[in-house]
């Protein structure tokens, strides 16, 4: 995204950098190494296992390649410091950074650069150049991305005049200040929506959409009141008549993961009232008939039995190929008095989510028993309601769901201006010493 020149000057003159991804720079700007501008102190790093750094909690942060990851009661580093990540650092996300300017008491492990600045140079400056390189150019590793202290070393830093660099800090911690601010508002925009979602989404399974409908007590603890003719049923009724009332999905171990063939549904396909296209993996037709898999159809009721959260269920996508599930992952093939999308919806509900997760806790994993999920009970409308309330929240979440998606966008173009701003004026494509003013 570029910055618009309307608003921000170039400078007057600018000469070739000498770098090819860097291009042209100021004419009164240099160009000097890394190792010129910096002294590194990575042999005073000391990294600490989980271990030992939960026998000495604390107040002092413990950093790793690209974030804190623990506080602690002592420290190495007292002093202003850029920490620039060594390996496992988002080298090649631009919208990820991958040096800080720290200042005070802090620990360092050993996945972590630790450069001090000299004289002329600022930290803050230094950090912002140091997240606009092109580091294809510096990267060795094949595994894990790793910049090495020699590689480092010879990054070509753009170096204004102290005192400018300190007004282009100046304009960028104004600026970008502004910017986290209005996004920081779009976010929680987005959080209230979301809960007007959940909320509409509750409301309409549990009480109906008549607000003047006789209500009774369900006897069900999460449930609370309903509609006065509405069943109170249990999950597994809802299967149809004739069929094993909730089919588990068989259990696929690897060796039978093929690259094509049936498709196999795992957990994380699981939303909260949704279909989540990620990871492919299936299974061939002979190990299929061996393992006499229950097919999934398109429109099945799927329910999750694992966190996060238990309990969540979707409608079954229409692939274009045939389906199964993983064990973890429960098939309901619903009677001809039930809509499955009423259904996804009432399991969807966030008191029902919140009450079986809170029963399930405890043990490495949550997880809920097929027979114990079978046996929950939820509120039946009469069929032609369960229609109507599917229809109405298809219509209402999917208004919801259109705002957030702008609203998203809406960040997304935030953040990349906030990136193609601080890149403008680190390498000089823009003059802001008036903007700083």
């Amino acid at each position: 995204m570029a910055v618009s020149t309307t608003k921000y000057k170039p400078y007057r003159a600018y000469k070739p950098s000498g770098v090819e991804w860097l291009g042209e720079i100021p004419a009164h700007w240099d160009i000097k190494r890394l190792a010129w501008l910096t002294e590194c102190l990575d042999s005073k790093r000391v990294p600490l296992n989980g271990e030992e750094r939960s026998e000495i909690p604390g107040d002092y942060p413990y950093w790793g390649a690209n974030s804190i990851v623990d506080y602690i009661d002592r420290w190495i580093f007292d002093e202003e410091l850029v920490l620039v990540g060594e390996d496992g650092a988002p080298f090649f996300d631009r919208s990820r950074e991958v040096a800080f300017p720290v200042q005070g008491k802090i620990w360092v492990n050993n996945h972590a650069h630790v450069l001090r600045p000299k004289p002329q140079i600022c930290s803050e400056f230094l950090s912002s150049v140091l997240n606009c390189v092109d580091y294809r150019a510096f990267i060795d590793g094949t595994t894990r991305d790793k910049l090495t202290q020699s590689d480092m070393n010879t990054i070509p830093i753009q170096l204004p005049p102290l005192p400018e660099q300190r007004v282009i800090v100046a304009f960028l911690d104004r600026e970008t200040a502004k910017i986290d601010a209005l996004v920081s508002k779009k976010e929680r925009l987005i959080e209230l929506l979301r809960e007007k979602r959940t909320a509409l989404i509750s409301h309409a399974v549990t009480k109906g959409l008549g607000p003047t409908a006789p209500m009774k007590d369900s006897g069900v603890e999460w449930l609370g009141e309903i509609p006065a003719h509405w069943e109170v049923k249990p999950i597994h009724s809802f299967a149809r008549s004739g069929y094993k009332t909730f089919t588990d999905g068989d259990w696929i171990e690897s060796p039978y993961i093929r690259d094509s063939g049936v498709r196999l549904i795992q957990t994380g396909n699981i939303g909260v009232g949704n279909y989540k296209e990620q990871g492919f993996r299936y299974i061939d037709d002979q190990t299929f008939s061996s393992f006499r898999c229950t097919q999934v159809m398109p429109g099945d009721v799927l329910i999750c039995r694992l966190a996060d959260p238990v309990g969540r269920a979707c409608l079954a996508p229409n692939l274009g190929c045939r389906m199964i599930t993983s064990v973890d992952v429960c098939i309901l093939k619903t009677a001809e008095d039930v809509n499955p999308a009423f259904v996804v919806y009432a399991l969807s509900a966030d008191n029902y989510l919140a009450w079986l997760n809170a029963i399930c806790r405890g043990g490495t994993r949550d997880r809920v028993s097929r027979s114990m999920l079978g046996a929950i009970r939820v509120g039946k409308p009469p069929l032609p309601e369960q229609q109507i309330i599917a229809a109405f929240l298809d219509h209402e979440t999917a208004k919801l769901d259109g705002l957030v998606a702008k609203v998203e966008e809406a960040i997304a173009r935030l953040r990349e201006f906030r990136i193609a701003l601080i890149s403008a004026a680190v390498t000089g494509r823009i003059d802001v010493r008036e903007e700083a003013e």
